[in-house]
């Protein structure tokens, strides 16, 4: 597909201020929903020969993390601030993978543990080795510029939404 001439987004605004008013917000919305789109259109390429999507490396990477090797279902979703039927979603491909073991709590038999197994180690390394040589998909921006944008985007996501 060949670029537009134009940036259709700017276009947009330009209408939006003519026809509504100030398109501040709306530009940045519709900027943000489509980068989002364009990066992670970016990841799942490179993580598709992995057989792992960007929603599943992050799961794996944040067991990685845990001091024990394996997190409640409960706390990967709070961390990952996702919904919990997407965290069981993930859990359920990974387990049918073999990268995530899951299992019932001895010391809390209400809670379900996932721990990552050899292979998910694996599989998370070379993961991980693919996303940081392509600059996690955000390498049209410099380094200060990829840390002006998460300090601005960090502000939406700490906001209180209630």
């Amino acid at each position: 597909m060949a670029p537009l001439e134009f940036d259709p987004i700017e276009r947009a605004g330009e209408l939006w201020e003519e026809r509504i008013g100030d398109a501040t917000a709306m530009r940045l919305v519709t900027s943000l929903m489509r980068a989002q789109q364009l990066v992670l259109t970016r990841l799942e390429a490179a993580l598709r020969p992995l057989g792992i999507t960007f929603a599943r490396y992050e799961v794996l990477r944040l067991l990685s993390f845990s001091r024990t090797g394996s997190l409640p279902l409960s706390r990967i979703g709070e961390r990952l601030m996702v919904h919990p039927t997407s965290v069981t979603n993930a859990i359920d491909r990974l387990v049918a993978q073999g990268l995530v073991s899951r299992e019932v709590d001895e010391a809390d038999r209400r809670r379900v543990l996932a721990s990552l197994t050899p292979e998910g180690e694996k599989v998370l390394e070379v993961a991980t080795d693919t996303l940081v040589n392509l600059g996690f998909g955000v390498d049209a921006l410099t380094p200060a510029q990829q840390r002006e944008a998460y300090a601005l985007l960090r502000v939406l996501r700490s906001a209180d939404w209630s």
